[in-house]
């Protein structure tokens, strides 16, 4: 104590520096983060890709912009669109959608992928979780690192959050939500970025006339809509077919009505703003959750929590859930053996009128669920 009281400046010099080094190195890892885009590896099957701002001028220059691949095959046909990265810690949509990019090839029609929906979400993730800034897989290129984000746009992008939310149909929300971009369609030209973001993808779906559009997610396994497909009432008679064959692949999945009361959402407004076949698939994570331990790459990868065992041995989740929990690869293969069999079913309904939509290439469900394949095999 003697010491601290006759150096009294020297010991306010040194909390000084060593304040401020922590300050540098909290700075730059934060500006790291913000401005970090993971490595993309089209295949063949990508022929060309624009920005999003292509469909809302505003958005050029700002974190809201992203990147969308086209995949057009030899054959005219129909259009689908898929949304990854909706909610960016929701990482098989994502990664489904970095497969199909990777190693897709599209033989009629054109689909068009958005890995990452809500570029600006990537660009933090949820300090209160303590979850981890990235996940990596082995391929053949070597480790692949990609983002585990958050499930709201960046607060920096759009400062302050309101008390309450207002969507444009006068639905009210919490003011959080209002970063949300799934609680932000169809959007507004010049709104919040969020809201920046879906307009441009309504703009472009009505632009482009896409056929069907897929909104990849995941949810709590608590969750009572999960391993499920909601669907807009025009879209259900498809959607009906696309059920039954992912049930006779063995993949129980179940089929929800989009709610018509409930606004903002793809399954509802771009049902409702465009005249796309508008589907949302949800597939269980139990780092969606809230009854999880510590969320870590193992989590996010494995899918293994022991608080989820426990819950699952007293009845209270709404997907079966063992010791082998719910890896990645599986979650994956919901989302992208959905992607085959909606395809299929649109062929089956609209092929004759709007042309048919081929896609070849993309692992199916069984391919990453047996024989220990993981899915850096399919990425390049």
């Amino acid at each position: 104590m003697e010491f601290f009281k006759t150096h009294k400046n020297l010991v306010t010099a040194v909390c000084a520096v060593a304040s401020i080094a922590v300050a540098v190195v909290a700075g730059k890892d934060f500006y790291d983060f913000r401005h970090y885009q993971e490595v993309i590896i089209p295949g063949e099957g990508v022929t060309s890709t624009f920005q999003l701002s292509e469909y809302n001028e505003n958005l050029k220059g700002t974190f809201g912009d992203t990147t969308v691949y086209v995949m057009q095959g030899e054959k005219e046909g129909g259009s689908f669109l898929v949304l990854g990265g909706t909610h960016p810690n929701e990482p098989s949509g994502h990664m489904a959608a970095i497969t199909m990019i990777e190693s897709g090839k599209v033989e009629a029609g054109t689909v068009y992928v958005i890995p990452r929906t809500d570029n600006s979400a990537f660009t933090h993730n949820d300090p209160q979780e303590g979850s981890p800034h990235f996940y990596h897989f082995e391929t053949e290129s070597g480790t692949r690192q990609f983002v585990y984000g958050s499930r709201a746009s960046n607060p920096i992008d759009q400062w302050p959050d309101p008390d309450v939310y207002t969507h444009t149909s006068g639905q009210t929300l919490s003011g959080s939500e209002m970063r949300n971009i799934n609680r932000a369609y169809p959007g507004v030209k010049d709104g919040t970025l969020t809201e920046q973001i879906a307009y441009a993808i309504t703009n472009m779906i009505n632009t482009l006339d896409i056929d069907m559009e897929m909104d990849l997610h995941e949810a709590s396994p608590e969750y009572p809509t999960i391993n499920a497909t909601v669907a807009h009432e025009r879209a259900m008679n498809m959607a009906s077919m696309g059920i039954l064959e992912l049930q006779m692949a063995g993949i129980n999945m179940s089929l929800e009505p989009s709610p018509v009361s409930l606004h903002g959402l793809t399954h509802r407004e771009l049902g409702d703003h465009t005249n796309t076949l508008a589907l949302l698939m949800e597939t269980g994570n139990p780092a969606q959750g809230r009854l999880h331990g510590k969320i870590d790459e193992a989590l996010i990868l494995t899918g293994k929590d022991n608080c989820y065992m426990k819950a699952s041995e007293l009845g209270y989740l709404y997907i079966p859930y063992d010791e082998n929990g719910v890896p990645l690869e599986q979650r994956v293969g919901r989302h992208l053996q959905g992607c085959i069999e909606y395809m299929k079913a649109f062929n089956e309904v609209y092929g004759a009128e709007k042309g048919e939509l081929i896609m070849t290439g993309i692992p199916t469900y069984e391919e990453l669920t047996t024989g220990g394949h993981k899915l850096g095999e399919y990425l390049n």
